[in-house]
């Protein structure tokens, strides 16, 4: 395998850019998901959403 041609496919034909497209664009998702689980382990006093106490009001005067 000639690591030029396999370059010369994924930046000159229609169907590398693609792969290469898609490849960047699964990698964000895997980044995404992994750091979204990160910070919700860290941040784990917001998982209750189903308290009536939440600290949020309707009224805009009492969230000051």
């Amino acid at each position: 395998m000639d690591i030029a041609g396999i370059f010369s496919w994924l930046f000159s034909s229609r169907e590398g850019v693609l792969v290469l497209l898609g490849v960047i664009l699964v990698g964000f998702l895997v980044a995404a998901i992994v750091l979204e689980r990160k910070t919700r382990k860290d941040f784990d006093q917001y998982d209750d959403e189903d308290d009536d106490e939440s600290g949020w009001s309707l009224f805009d005067d009492d969230n000051k």
